[in-house]
């Protein structure tokens, strides 16, 4: 990476992408696209191809996708001029860009936030690999994403773009001891006495209701109409969502299998020289996860890049029993890396970022809601 003018470990910052883009280590046949390259991931654009197949899968270290997908697939949709994807379905898609990166620069995936605040479960697929969502140092192939809407039937078409990839050169996630340093000069949550351990920040969720005029969170609604992924602020709140307000109760029972959004109490705070990745907290403190792991771009609630303030939104779900939530309750860990170099343009910064000084934050799909409607 020397020649990138790049030194030292870290996550890739947007202009290194960039360049790794101009000396051929991420191939496409069209440009990107012009709000595409994030300060520190990169958004991947749906194929013209999309195949519906009968289960999720792997390819293992000796084949490629293509080669399992021949096994699995139950029939082909056109994506060029859009097409629905059903509830309960998978569907694999390959993406526009491919790989071959340098011996010394890895790669992982995520949704992206309005991805998972749809209840769209993605996962990016590499060619001989063991894993969802991560990609080896070195790799040189294409990728694929696997997508099953879970709530919401979803419109989607050729450059649509569902999930994003992060660049890395070495280890760069912060010790305990690191991220505990961070807090102290930078203060990454707001918490009176933040529980680091482990290598990640705790985030805990805010069911008081006090920040939001009462409201807790909203619950999704079933068999509701379509959503355009690439429609922002097309869709009405109600038709989707079911507004779950407080009555002077700081808990929430969660139906098992329903999907929420709700907010943490913790606003997040992520320094310029720095990336984080939200986490699931220990699976044996109760039946729920938080669904999607998100990524948090250098910046996010950064007070000089008009984020002061900003909450996680957090997408749950309950597993197969009811659970009883309640305020204050740790859901998941914010763990941060380094950046190899601060990028040019942060999150927030002329990007027309959708959830900086977020609170209790719909996906951009929806119209504006209030409690009075």
């Amino acid at each position: 990476m020397t020649d990138f003018g790049l030194t030292g470990e870290g996550i890739l910052p947007g202009h290194a992408i960039e360049a790794l883009a101009g000396r051929g280590a991420i191939l496409s046949a069209r440009p990107f696209d012009e709000d595409q390259v994030q300060p520190a991931s990169l958004d991947l654009r749906l194929g013209p191809v999309a195949w519906r197949i009968r289960a999720s899968f792997l390819p293992g270290p000796r084949e490629t996708v293509a080669e399992r997908l021949d096994g699995v697939r139950l029939h082909e949709l056109d994506l060029s001029g859009g097409e629905v994807l059903e509830t309960g379905c998978v569907y694999l898609v390959e993406l526009e860009e491919a790989l071959a990166l340098p011996a010394d620069i890895a790669a992982s995936a995520n949704p992206k936030s309005s991805t998972g605040r749809l209840d769209i479960f993605t996962r990016v697929i590499a060619d001989r690999t063991r894993a969802f969502d991560v990609v080896p140092a070195g790799y040189q192939g294409k990728l694929y994403l696997e997508i099953s809407p879970r709530t919401f039937p979803i419109l989607v078409r050729q450059g649509s773009r569902l999930s994003q990839i992060r660049f890395r050169r070495g280890d760069a996630r912060l010790d305990e001891a690191e991220l505990a340093a961070l807090n102290t000069s930078d203060r990454l949550v707001d918490a009176m006495s933040p529980d680091v351990a482990g290598g990640g920040i705790a985030v805990s969720v805010d069911l008081s209701g006090a920040g939001f005029s009462g409201l807790l969170g909203f619950r999704a609604k079933r068999h509701t109409g379509l959503i355009d992924v690439d429609r922002r602020a097309a869709c009405e709140v109600e038709d989707y969502w079911e507004p779950l307000m407080t009555r002077g109760r700081r808990e929430l029972i969660l139906d098992p299998d329903a999907f929420y959004i709700l907010a943490s109490k913790e606003a997040v705070h992520v320094p310029p020289t720095h990336a984080a990745e939200m986490v699931p907290f220990d699976p044996l403190v109760g039946e729920f996860r938080v669904h999607y792991a998100g990524f948090f771009d250098p910046g996010f609630g950064h007070a000089a890049a008009g984020g002061l303030g900003a909450r996680a939104v957090l997408e749950v779900r309950s597993r197969e029993v009811p659970f009883m939530l309640e305020d204050g309750q740790i859901v998941g860990r914010l763990v941060y890396e380094r950046m190899m170099e601060r990028p040019r343009t942060l999150y927030g910064e002329a990007l027309g970022s959708n959830y900086q000084a977020q609170g209790l934050k719909l996906s951009k799909h929806f119209r504006s809601w209030s409690r009075e409607g």
